[in-house]
């Protein structure tokens, strides 16, 4: 896998060293509050995490490694093809990082993947993600309620959809898009 350098950030592949950092913003509950799973209380989620990030089939998907001036600020990547994923610690947010370490995220999964479209799950109460995968040019797709159990508690689903440009304005995304919720 190759490393990337935007103006500010290095995106990298991960390392076992890494676990320390990951464990610091998977442990975080301002991070993890719209994430997948509960904030990590012990190293050992931590590092079956970091495993399943080091071991992803290049074929599958491609994760990556943020770094802020040589600081591990979080990662960015297409962990399963073709859903895009995020998290960075909180002394991070509100700077651009996430939107400068997605664009060549972006980019590569349709110039070098040749994916035909790019999917995100956000829980609908992530104001921010949702903002900025606007931005990035996603667009909603579906709705669909109690969809993630995290813990104790039942999340929801907002599904959005980033078409590859080469496909010329195509919906190929609606083919699998889900239903809008009432």
């Amino acid at each position: 896998m190759t490393e990337i350098r935007t103006e500010r950030l290095l995106l990298r592949p991960a390392k076992a060293c890494d676990l320390q950092a990951f464990h610091t913003i998977l442990s975080d509950r301002d991070a993890t509050a719209y994430w997948s799973t509960p904030p990590h209380t012990d190293i050992a989620e931590t590092q079956a995490w970091l495993d399943a990030m080091l071991a992803i089939d290049p074929a599958q998907g491609e994760d990556f490694v943020i770094e802020h001036e040589g600081r591990v600020i979080g990662k960015a990547g297409l962990f399963a093809f073709p859903e895009i994923g995020f998290i960075l610690h909180p002394d991070a947010w509100g700077k651009g990082f996430a939107g400068e370490a997605l664009r060549p995220v972006l980019d590569r999964a349709f110039a070098v993947h040749d994916l035909p479209t790019v999917e995100a799950d956000v829980d609908p109460r992530n104001t921010a993600s949702l903002r900025l995968l606007r931005r990035m040019g996603f667009e909603e797709t579906g709705r669909e309620s109690r969809t993630l159990k995290i813990g104790d508690e039942w999340c929801d689903s907002v599904y959005l959809s980033l078409n590859n440009p080469k496909a010329g304005g195509a919906r190929r995304a609606e083919a699998s898009a889900r239903p809008i919720a009432p």
